[in-house]
């Protein structure tokens, strides 16, 4: 089996402009509309809409690896480091803390030069304890050969199945000399088609011994960030790659086994990236929503526990509030639920669903809203 890094032309990829022309241009007219409508906002509407959107780019760009982040320690992390209100929010971990400094320094020092000492910071802060799960990798650093093959397996002991082997360690600083000498060059592509590349080249590569899903994904957004010439980001690409997650694998494998015409990894990329920024569209409306319900609220502020609960009823909220729901997100009795509650009811912040007694619930009164209990 060969791979793509073991052709003889390796890395010089070849795609076919034409087969993106049409593609590219649509992702760039979105990406031009969503970044005006974000443009057209106060700043702390925008402030919002970039602390939503890098929430969920750490979030979700964790959950590609099958690592679960706590969105609120998240939420705490960035708002905290970008001098935000951080009221009611938990106080973020060793890990959630590190993946955030990367995100934050991937985007918001886009136009900085990529460097091997950059990127040895950003996987040292994956992984602050120098362990991935139980096992020692090694940190801050390329993988070494005593790691072993870089693979990708699947299937039961004695019958794997080998998707992929990245290039052996010694190729290794040679490679990211290349790679990186190409990342901070004038570009010679469209910024986006950039982004697809070097994402695509980093992971093939696998420079990291861990990590390197994580990095190349932060690498992607600098490129994007590049791209829309903003340090506040409004749409997450890694939202888009989580949600085809098993597509983005088949993608990957598929362009790692190919030729080095990479014009269906690019493809799929800016597939993914368009209906990326159709769903921020549909975030910055719920962003929208939500400023206007504490615009209301503001006006005679609620209590810390007040506060905290409607946060949460504004994000993925499953279902109604009922009293022993807010006992147990605001950590208090159910008579200080109650009575929280009915301050909230008198004063129109939320209001009760059809319905009474043991299965009495409430929604956010949202003025003008059509009833949709």
């Amino acid at each position: 089996m060969t791979f793509i890094h073991e052709l003889a032309d390796w890395p010089h990829f070849s795609w076919d402009d034409g087969a993106l022309a049409g593609a590219l241009a649509a992702v760039r007219h979105k990406q031009g509309r969503h970044l005006g409508k974000m443009e057209g906002l106060g700043f702390e509407l925008r402030a919002e809409a970039s602390l939503t959107t890098l929430t969920d780019d750490v979030v979700k760009s964790s959950a590609i690896e099958g690592e679960h982040l706590d969105p609120a320690e998240v939420r705490s992390s960035i708002a905290q480091k970008l001098g935000l209100d951080v009221a009611g929010l938990p106080a973020p971990g060793r890990e959630v803390e590190g993946f955030v400094e990367m995100m934050l320094d991937a985007t918001r020092n886009f136009e900085a030069s990529l460097t091997a000492e950059r990127l040895f910071s950003w996987q040292a802060a994956l992984f602050p304890t120098g362990r991935s799960g139980m096992n020692r990798i090694t940190v801050g650093a390329w993988r070494t050969a005593e790691s072993g093959p870089m693979q990708v397996v699947s299937g039961p002991i004695g019958r794997e199945k080998v998707h992929f082997e990245a290039p052996a360690a010694d190729r290794i600083e040679t490679e990211m000399e290349s790679y990186l000498q190409w990342f901070n060059a004038p570009p010679r592509v469209d910024p986006v088609l950039g982004s697809a590349i070097a994402h695509f080249w980093f992971v093939t590569i696998h420079p990291f011994e861990d990590g390197n899903g994580r990095v190349a994904r932060a690498i992607a957004d600098m490129a994007l960030a590049r791209a829309d010439k903003t340090k506040e980001r409004f749409y997450s690409m890694s939202s888009g790659i989580e949600t085809e997650r098993s597509k983005y694998y088949n993608q990957l494998e598929s362009a790692q086994r190919g030729t080095l015409d990479i014009t269906e990894w690019l493809v799929w990329f800016l597939a993914c990236l368009d209906r990326t920024i159709d769903g921020a569209n549909k975030k910055l409306a719920s962003v929208l929503r939500k400023a206007n319900v504490w615009e209301r609220i503001n006006l005679s502020p609620v209590n810390p526990r007040q506060r905290k609960v409607i946060n949460l009823m504004l994000d993925d909220f499953k279902g109604h509030l009922t009293t022993s729901k807010y006992a147990k997100l605001a950590k208090c009795s159910n008579d200080t639920a109650l009575r929280d509650i009915r301050e909230l009811l008198a004063r129109g912040i939320v209001e009760q669903n059809v319905g009474g007694g043991r299965s009495t619930s409430y929604r956010i009164s949202v003025p003008d809203e059509k009833d949709s209990a």
